[in-house]
């Protein structure tokens, strides 16, 4: 355990003015000891993700696209990547191939490597509809893979719902008509910054589908969290609400160490001073709080590690809060980032 590694991306993407300007990019440390190493400080970062199945790679999404590391986070270099300027918000390798990785962009777009991250090459345009036009480009916010289906790869879209390719990413099926149709309810309804109400049910922030039901896909949305079992035609309201006091959806993970358990983090609103990470273990069936900490903003991310289901970290979005918890929840820690730095959007560990 003393090996692992906590990771932290922070942008300064949203509302934030000049003479605010904070520090951005990736932060290090060890898990149990250990005090923020600033790794990556010259871009904004949306994400950083571990290679599940080798924690020597660490991936960053920056505003100039991929960053790898080979060295468990001491050092990044970017990527051999085509495009500049394209911000890098999504991860995932492939179950079966870990050389296979893919990266999801913003405007929506997404890349393939096929050497572990050296070497991306853009995948043709997904061509989604345009449902909702907001102040910033449309994000591939989250992808998750079908356990026995390595082609079928869903997406979640902010602002535009969920995508779906069988082909590997060659081409893209838009799955948002039935969150659309959802939308029409009232208490689904929701328009904050765009010309539809629509907005909330296809603002998308992440994706998972857990072996233990494979063809199953859950999406946490503004307005919750919603699950598909036939590719994303029909799409259910799991009703998270019954559970949590507050439902705005901005994570969702499974456990890599028990399929049956997953993980969300659900706060308020994108900007707000409390949230929560409940959990599930019968595959999102029931859910329980599983934090017990207080944060003081929007809970963007929740990161069980890979090998050791005991260890559990959250990021809380305006004030670098950090916690962490080393056995299974029922102690955590408060590991902040250095004063100043500006939105945290996402947390890993390996």
């Amino acid at each position: 355990m003393s090996q692992s590694n906590v990771y932290a991306s922070v942008a300064g993407t949203v509302g934030r003015s000049d003479k605010d300007k904070g520090a951005v990019g990736v932060f290090r440390r060890a898990a149990e000891t250990g005090t923020w190493e600033h790794v990556i400080s010259d871009y904004d970062s949306n994400t950083v993700y571990v290679h599940p199945t080798d924690p020597n790679i660490v991936f960053a999404g920056t505003h100039d696209g991929v960053y790898r590391s080979t060295d468990r986070g001491k050092t990044f270099k970017r990527a051999n990547f085509p495009d500049k300027g394209m911000q890098i918000w999504s991860f995932l390798v492939d179950a079966g191939d870990p050389k296979l990785v893919y990266a999801g962009g913003s405007p929506v777009a997404v890349y393939r490597s096929e050497d572990s991250g050296e070497t991306w090459k853009k995948l043709p345009d997904p061509n989604m509809p345009t449902r909702c036009v907001m102040p910033f480009a449309c994000r591939v916010m989250r992808m998750a893979q079908h356990p026995s289906k390595p082609g079928t790869i869903f997406a979640a879209l902010e602002v535009g719902g969920v995508m779906r390719t069988t082909d590997g990413g060659e081409s893209w099926k838009d799955c948002s008509d039935a969150l659309v149709r959802l939308a029409q309810q009232p208490h689904l309804k929701s328009k904050i910054v765009s010309d539809t109400s629509d907005e909330g049910m296809l603002d998308g922030h992440a994706i998972a589908i857990s072996a233990a039901d494979p063809d199953a896909v859950i999406v946490a949305v503004r307005m919750g969290l919603f699950r598909t079992a036939d590719g994303g035609e029909s799409w259910q309201d799991m009703e998270v609400g019954r559970f949590s006091p507050t439902t705005y959806g901005r994570d969702i993970q499974v456990s890599r160490a028990d399929p049956n358990t997953l993980y969300s983090a659900l706060s308020v609103a994108a900007a707000s001073k409390d949230g929560a990470v409940y959990r599930s273990q019968d595959k999102g069936k029931t859910w329980q709080r599983f934090d017990k900490v207080q944060v003081h903003g929007t809970i963007m991310s929740v990161a069980p590690h890979q090998a050791d289901p005991k260890q559990v970290y959250l990021a809380a979005r305006y004030d670098g809060e950090i916690f962490g918890t080393l056995d299974g929840g029922n102690t955590w820690q408060f590991i902040p980032l250095p004063q100043g730095v500006k939105d945290v959007y996402s947390v890993a560990c390996g």
